[in-house]
């Protein structure tokens, strides 16, 4: 029968750890209740009137918030500008002009400084938004093949 070594041990129980502690960062919908109750009806409100305009804009939004966690998770720097020392991530070459939605995200951004200052993070609008844009086109998808039938 094969030993464990003191080193395996620490690896396993440090493995675990990270597991459990990952486990205690999960989104939650009901995390701005007490500091921002209005931003998931602010960020849906804006999305659906967004969407309803611009149907192609859905997946734009949905696609900022992968390109913002795709390179070091979920940071908001998608949203980041060039300065003269750093080229940002929205305007590198591979995403400069194939990247649309910042204006809306903007605006989403603007009202919700306006109703809770300093609270709801870019991060969290990026997700909240890529949430809302998915359950409207599923929205839109469903009542489509309902005419269908």
């Amino acid at each position: 029968m094969a030993s464990t070594s003191p080193r395996s041990v620490i690896f396993l129980v440090l493995a675990v750890a990270i597991v459990v502690s990952d486990a205690q960062l999960q989104l939650s919908e009901t995390f701005y209740d007490a500091t921002c109750p209005q931003a998931a009806s602010i960020v849906q409100q804006k999305v659906n009137a967004f969407v309803d305009a611009d149907r192609g804009l859905a997946a734009a939004l949905m696609r900022l918030h992968f390109h913002d966690c795709f390179v070091r998770g979920c940071d908001g720097s998608i949203l980041l500008n060039s300065t003269e020392t750093m080229l940002s991530e929205k305007e590198a070459l591979l995403n400069n002009g194939s990247l649309r939605g910042f204006d809306q995200i903007d605006e989403i951004k603007m009202e919700l400084e306006c109703a809770c200052p300093g609270v709801v993070s870019c991060a969290d609008i990026l997700a909240l938004v890529a949430r809302d844009a998915t359950a409207k086109v599923r929205i839109m998808l469903m009542n489509i093949s309902r005419n269908l039938v």
